[in-house]
């Protein structure tokens, strides 16, 4: 019966594809936050991971970060038969060294349910940023190119500098190496600091990087993006004692394109009736993180235009 439910969805998918023509990219969305109701959102984007899979995800600040847990996720890194991947951080903490940060990816469960890999452990692997206006190039982890297709699963939430972190975040700041975040916040002026850059240099950054790194992997044929939109905080997964969200969770959304599916979960913060969310919503604000958007959709990262599909309906 669920093999038929997506395989009717697909072709209501591909359908509306066909309609609203190749700038209005699918979004789902489903209100259920369940280990099952991940599963089910995969499978609505009729993508299929293959070879070597990477699953890249935060793997949290100490001591109580928002990061996904384990126990949601597992079932889906199992399928895809998934390595967890993430790169060392540059703000200090308990991961900034690749022993540190195995550890905390073990004592946070996720060694438990599949391989880990440090893709930075040894060094950097640049890709080019065609048609940039900030960045000419970018750093990601050495072992980047080792897999075949990666699956992105984002915990949405505030950014104390970039206003709010997903898809993009999570395949920008999230794969690059030590070197390349340094890059990044910096906006191209150092790869050793990553302080004192330039706010809008930052956000374009960001949105270049990401944009390096869907043009190395074809732009949904070898990636495809999840967000799931729990605990709320303004506070990134990077902070170890995070503010208390100030709003309810709202579900989870997919999609091949990137920009689209962030849009969609900042409209969804947006749609949030008497002022729920509006620390968030400041939070963003007061960060010019839509920009990120503006200027990915501005250079072909992706589309701010979008259909949203409800797989609860």
């Amino acid at each position: 019966m669920k093999k038929q439910f997506f395989a009717l969805l697909l072709h209501f998918s591909v359908l509306l594809f066909f309609f609203y023509g190749e700038h209005s990219p699918l979004v789902y969305f489903t209100r259920e936050i369940t280990a099952e109701s991940l599963v089910q959102i995969y499978n609505a984007l009729g993508w299929k991971a293959e070879g070597r899979v990477a699953v890249k995800l935060s793997t949290g600040e100490p001591p109580a970060s928002n990061y996904l847990r384990p126990e949601l996720i597992a079932d889906l890194v199992r399928q895809v038969n998934g390595t967890i991947v993430e790169c060392n951080t540059v703000y200090g903490g308990s991961r900034t060294q690749t022993k540190m940060h195995y550890q905390v990816a073990k004592d946070h469960g996720f060694t438990e349910i599949a391989a880990v890999d440090i893709q930075d452990a040894d060094g950097s692997f640049t890709l080019p940023v065609a048609n940039g206006k900030v960045l000419s190039e970018n750093y990601v982890g050495a072992s980047f190119p080792e897999y075949d297709s990666y699956l992105v699963l984002s915990h949405f939430k505030g950014h104390i500098m970039a206003g709010f972190g997903g898809a993009i975040k999570n395949i920008s700041i999230g794969l690059a190496s030590s070197k390349g975040k340094n890059w990044i916040h910096s906006g191209g002026k150092s790869v050793t600091n990553p302080w004192g850059g330039n706010q809008t240099a930052f956000t374009e950054s960001m949105a270049e990087a990401g944009k390096s790194v869907s043009d190395y992997l074809g732009h949904g044929k070898r990636i495809v993006y999840i967000n799931v939109m729990n605990h709320l905080s303004v506070d990134c997964d990077c902070e170890g004692n995070p503010a208390e969200p100030d709003m309810h969770d709202i579900g989870i959304l997919a999609s091949c394109d990137p920009i689209a599916l962030d849009q969609a979960c900042i409209d969804l913060i947006y749609a949030q009736k008497d002022g729920d969310g509006a620390s968030l919503v400041q939070r963003i604000e007061s960060r010019n993180g839509l920009h990120t958007l503006e200027h990915g959709e501005k250079i072909g990262l992706g589309s701010r235009s979008y259909i949203l599909v409800n797989i609860d309906e």
